[in-house]
């Protein structure tokens, strides 16, 4: 939802220069991790949405769930989200985050889709042109879609190459007006 993903990135922004300044990156990861996986527990999501219980009440019973893998600070963070009542948009901060700390490491995740398995020997050539173009560490994650017939389409963030057989058919019938 691009609303929660607006509402989370100077969220995550925050967070992330906080964790920059720390020296501590990976305790903040960890952090935000684990916290949007409780706030994404169906119980704990009923709990958190429950208006008898005030926000005192949430931030105890969230950071009560891993006191011990918190930090001060995730646990001060915790309580502005809930000030603000923001707690819900949990994941979300945790994805932006995630994403910062990506880019700071000077990796990028790329998603490969292609129609057949991709070889070794074709995931080295692509990461190693993906690497030449991005200027960047590249991870690579690859799925199988037969409906794209033949072909890549690869996503590095909001970078999206398209090379799939089903895409030039669409944008040929596009080109002959059928």
């Amino acid at each position: 939802m691009a609303e929660l993903s607006t509402i989370a990135r100077p969220y995550a922004d925050a967070a992330f220069s906080r964790a920059v300044e720390q020296n501590n990156i990976e305790d903040w990861a960890n952090g935000l991790t684990l916290l949007a996986a409780v706030v994404e527990n169906e119980t704990m999501a009923e709990a958190l949405d429950n208006p008898n219980i005030n926000q005192a009440d949430k931030i105890d019973l969230i950071t009560s769930v891993a006191s011990e893998d918190f930090n001060k600070e995730v646990k001060n963070f915790v309580v502005i989200l809930a000030e603000n009542e923001r707690l819900d948009v949990l994941p979300e901060i945790q994805l932006a985050f995630n994403d910062l700390k990506v880019e700071h490491e000077g990796r990028v995740d790329v998603e490969i889709t292609s129609a057949f398995a991709v070889t070794d020997e074709q995931l080295q050539l692509l990461s190693i042109s993906l690497k030449k173009r991005l200027g960047k560490e590249v991870n690579i994650v690859t799925t199988e879609d037969s409906s794209l017939i033949g072909g890549l389409v690869i996503q590095a963030g909001d970078l999206v190459i398209d090379g799939s057989v089903k895409s030039k058919l669409n944008q040929m019938a596009i080109d002959l007006g059928i």
